[in-house]
């Protein structure tokens, strides 16, 4: 698939189940978050790839979270639903930012950079005909789960990425009127 067509035309895909993507397809994946925008060529980003038996224990840890933030024990379903988080696809990549103080380069724009590497890392995955999609939520920013993710005190997680073999074909991408968000500006 060419560059545009993907740019273009790509969707996530949440209904996700094994296989997993292949070392190669993984590679290609991986290669296209780094050639993100990156004011000072900081690097800002690195991942955490996490299958198999590991997404067991991640559920483990977003229910330890979860629990913490409620202040004691979640029902069973909202246990059973926390605990399967990760199962939602075979392959997770957590993306994390390394936040360093730089004079040129706010803490924002290497948050900026990681979202440019999660971005890339889904348009190749659908080049490749891989299923993915990005999510966030409490658990991204939970400091319980950073710190048993093994983060440093300056790093954050910016986002779960989901990746697997689509159940059904991508949905089509809507249409939408350029002109709709683009316009000219006339500074007189």
């Amino acid at each position: 698939m060419d560059a545009l067509t993907a740019l273009h035309n790509r969707v996530s895909t949440g209904l996700l189940t094994d296989p997993a993507p292949s070392e190669r397809q993984r590679q290609n994946i991986f290669r296209a978050a780094l050639r993100a925008a990156d004011h000072g060529c900081l690097r800002p980003w690195r991942f955490l790839v996490v299958e198999g038996e590991a997404r067991n224990r991640l559920g483990e840890i977003f229910l330890r979270a979860a629990e913490q933030t409620e202040g004691g024990p979640l029902s069973d379903a909202q246990r059973e639903r926390t605990l399967a988080m990760p199962l939602r696809a075979p392959l997770i990549i957590v993306a994390i930012t390394r936040l360093q103080d730089h004079p040129k380069v706010p803490q924002q724009e290497q948050h900026m950079s990681t979202a440019g590497a999660v971005q890339a890392m889904l348009t190749a995955a659908y080049a490749e005909g891989v299923g993915a999609y990005w999510r966030t939520g409490a658990l991204a920013y939970d400091p319980l789960v950073a710190r048993e993710l093994g983060l440093a005190d300056n790093e954050r997680i910016d986002g779960f990425i989901y990746c697997g073999t689509p159940q059904k074909p991508p949905r089509q991408a809507p249409e939408l009127a350029v002109s709709d968000y683009f316009s000219s500006w006339d500074a007189s």
